[in-house]
């Protein structure tokens, strides 16, 4: 009995994973997201479609595991501080986007027909976005670390820690009060889990993944990582939290370890493989007869709740700082139902707030919603610019500027587009060379840290041609653009070169894919990480094998011929003698100290005969602090002299052999 249920859920992966890589290699083919592929997976193995899995709650038990990880990695990937620094966009722009939807929604239901505490509860399932979805797409556009990736993950946060008292007043909301879950209860495991994550991250986690590192053991690595995970989201559900914010929360513990790059290593595969689970989960609750029975309902309420998601998510983060086309980035990845939504939609079935045939078109509604949104993510970096061009006009796409007129007195100077590493760099080398500079950047703290240091920077996004304005675009020299988002770039690089069309302008960028777009737009000079990076990777290794540098400099000049031209020469780094041993394997360097009773002291090297008795060469002398580089036959030894020769290892050491003996006659 047994091993025919486990034939089958076998033939149930198998099949899972046949269809998943053929719908993933078509997609690709046509620049369509894998989440869309997995979610067509689900839907047509799943009951509405060809009826393929017969273990449906072994899958579903797998996508659960997918969320967790998928929240893991995130959390690895940033920290305790950074989402301290991010609070704006969890505290302001996540009580701003749930309340505001919640609001709009219930109005929308109300005008419909709808009681008022059933509008309310479809105003909470409609507030929440998809976590999984939008941080995997955002991950694979990497995209997380941008302003409204940074945005979204805030309000998602917020997401997740208010579903718990929603589900709280759900009953309520039902005319029961009874099953609602202890207040004190949810308090006091809310402070026992902060007490968990404080003590785990300062103490337990980095001596033991230390410990493990230092064994040389991977199994215990990896098995103090996955536990880690998977006993903090236990501990979450026990108290009425999610799963998944237990494992975002085990994720920042062991962020703040030096061991969280290797951990989420070892995490990646387990989380691409079960969140590809969670997708073809959710596209097997979709009723595909439901929608060939209503389908103007169906689409009507899913353009309905994208657009009202969209705006709520605009005005949370514009109300968190954010600049116009961010604002509208953060919107577009969050118009869609979340999975969240789904488990606070079973708890309403449960007390009689949704019937069945309204619980059957949530499903399609919110699954139709998810398929989209990896799409209108994937689109939104074309169509923000005109749907932010109208807020600019109402939201100033600025923050306060207070030496706004000496920047538009500035001539000839550099324009810096963000402030990370390389434009900090920029800016230092700038300083230093003394030539003026103005850097804008999007980030609020950093412009607010970097004012009172006396930087030059004003808060805003390059790719409005007003802050380009403010910065002095026209009167400036050079444009050195280097921000992660490859969409804004490329805005930036099209406008700057619009209003001033003999300005100088240098862009990064990641792939050399993006190489011929930025030239085109007007970038005079592109630099390509992944281009620049394999140049340093081949003359470092040519360096190795004692190339001479100008024969490098050509093979690296023919190459950029057929990429880019650069305008710095590559640097170079001078072979050492290991290098030589490697081209030469018999020879071999050693030094030699020369006692006062030696009878070598007050001869020259030509009287010792080294080289002729002995076939070394003597290539440097230290004595003292100063040290004599190729010395001549007429340099004199002297007592405590300390010899460098070269040679054979043999001929050396009959050297080092006959000068103690020497010594003792």
């Amino acid at each position: 009995m047994m091993e025919g249920i486990y034939t089958s859920f076998f033939t149930d992966i198998v099949v899972i994973f046949i269809l998943s890589v053929f719908l993933l290699l078509v997609l690709y083919r046509i620049r369509i997201p894998s989440v869309v592929g997995f979610l067509l997976t689900g839907i047509i193995v799943g009951p509405s479609g060809l009826g393929l899995i017969h273990n449906q709650d072994s899958i579903e038990f797998f996508a659960e595991f997918g969320v967790i990880f998928l929240l893991f990695t995130i959390g690895l990937e940033f920290s305790i501080s950074h989402i301290l620094r991010s609070r704006q966009f969890v505290l302001i722009g996540g009580t701003v986007q749930v309340f505001s939807t919640i609001l709009l929604a219930t109005a929308l239901m109300k005008l419909a027909g709808m009681g008022l505490n059933h509008a309310i509860f479809v105003g909470m399932l409609v507030s929440l976005s998809s976590t999984a979805i939008v941080m995997k797409v955002l991950a694979d556009r990497q995209e997380v670390g941008s302003p409204h990736g940074k945005a979204a993950l805030g309000i998602l946060i917020f997401q997740d820690l208010i579903v718990i008292p929603m589900m709280m007043i759900t009953p309520i909301l039902g005319g029961d009060t009874t099953d609602s879950p202890s207040v004190l209860k949810l308090l006091s495991g809310g402070i026992l889990i902060i007490a968990v994550v404080y003590i785990s991250s300062r103490y337990v986690i980095p001596y033991l993944l230390h410990y493990a590192a230092r064994l040389r053991n991977r199994e215990m690595f990896l098995f103090i990582v996955i536990g880690t995970c998977l006993l903090i989201a236990y501990l979450t559900s026990e108290i009425g939290l999610s799963m998944a914010l237990g494992a975002f929360l085990a994720g920042l513990i062991i962020s703040e370890s030096e061991y969280s790059m290797h951990a989420m290593y070892n995490m990646v595969p387990f989380r691409d493989i079960f969140a590809a689970f969670f997708f073809i989960s959710i596209g097997m609750i979709f009723d595909l007869s439901y929608l060939l029975v209503h389908p103007v309902l169906v689409a009507v309420l899913v353009a309905i709740i994208i657009i009202v998601k969209y705006g709520t998510g605009t005005i949370a983060a514009i109300a968190s700082g954010l600049p116009a086309r961010s604002s509208v980035l953060t919107g577009i990845s969050l118009s869609q139902i979340g999975e969240f939504s789904f488990i606070l939609a079973t708890t309403g079935v449960s007390a009689g707030i949704l019937a069945s045939d309204q619980y059957q078109l949530f499903l399609d509604v919110s699954v139709v919603t998810m398929g989209l949104a990896p799409l209108l993510i994937s689109l939104s970096t074309r169509v923000s610019p005109k749907l932010a061009a109208p807020l600019t006009r109402i939201v100033p796409d600025h923050a306060t500027t207070p030496d706004k007129e000496t920047a538009r007195e500035m001539k000839d100077h550099i324009i810096i587009v963000g402030f990370g590493l390389n434009g900090m760099n920029v800016a230092k080398s700038a300083k230093a060379a003394g030539v003026p500079y103005r850097i804008i950047e999007m980030n609020p703290d950093t412009v607010r840290k970097e004012r009172k240091k006396g930087e030059s920077i004003l808060y805003g996004d390059a790719a409005q041609p007003g802050i380009l304005m403010k910065a002095g675009i026209d009167q400036a020299r050079v444009l050195v653009v280097v921000v992660n988002d490859p969409f804004a770039t490329q805005q930036t690089v099209r406008i700057a070169r619009e209003l001033n069309p003999g300005l100088y302008i240098i862009a990064r960028t990641r792939f050399m894919g993006e190489v011929s777009t930025l030239v085109d737009l007007g970038a005079d000079d592109v630099i390509p990480e992944e281009f620049e990076t394999s140049i340093e990777i081949f003359t470092r290794i040519l360096n190795k094998y004692l190339i001479p540098e100008d024969e490098i400099e050509r093979l690296v000049r023919d190459i950029r011929a057929g990429g880019y031209q650069m305008l710095r020469s590559v640097s170079t780094t001078p072979a050492t003698f290991d290098d030589l041993m490697g081209l030469v394997p018999d020879i071999d360097m050693r030094t030699i100290r020369i006692p006062n009773s030696s009878p070598w002291v007050g001869k020259n090297l030509a009287e010792s005969q080294l080289r002729n008795r002995f076939h070394v060469s003597v290539v440097a002398i230290r004595r003292g602090n100063r040290m004599i580089i190729s010395p001549g036959g007429d340099d004199v030894i002297s007592g405590s002299d300390i010899l460098m020769i070269i040679g054979k290892s043999n001929d050396i050491r009959r050297a080092f052999h006959q000068c103690e003996a020497e010594q003792q006659v």
